[in-house]
């Protein structure tokens, strides 16, 4: 791994888009700790991951916010949603940087990354890293 590496969870049931996440995280020098496409599936997780990347739709419905919420109330993590549909984040995870829209490019998934094991300084945000917009 490189400097600035991270342990990184990918929460997606859409097999191909978790396995080009994958890549991309594998050629940025970070380690994938697992890939989680339910609820049920995250009791299985062994490493805890710095970072989750999170796509709001899962194999079982909408639980990827419910899946964030948990893995930042349990460990910390900082979230980053990955979705086409920033929309559907009722209640994002304390912990949760921003959004970055799908389709992503490999360049902005690297710089969210980044942007999250820094401590996300507020002048360093990637712009492919939206903000979460909260409902009111």
């Amino acid at each position: 791994m490189v400097a600035n590496s991270g342990k990184i969870l990918i929460v997606e049931d859409e097999f191909l888009v978790a396995l080009q996440l994958e890549d991309i995280l594998a050629d940025g020098g970070h380690a994938v700790v697992g890939t989680v496409p339910d609820m049920a599936s995250l009791g299985m997780l062994g490493d805890v991951p710095d970072v989750a990347l999170v796509d709001l739709n899962l194999r079982d419905g909408l639980t990827g916010p419910a899946i964030a919420r948990d893995l930042s109330g349990r460990y910390g993590v900082r979230v980053i949603y990955v979705t086409a549909n920033p929309g559907q984040i009722d209640t994002p995870a304390p912990t949760a940087i921003g959004v970055v829209q799908k389709p992503f490019t490999r360049q902005a998934i690297l710089a969210a990354i980044s942007y999250a094991l820094a401590g996300c300084p507020d002048s360093a945000r990637p712009q492919e890293l939206e903000p979460l917009q909260l409902r009111t």
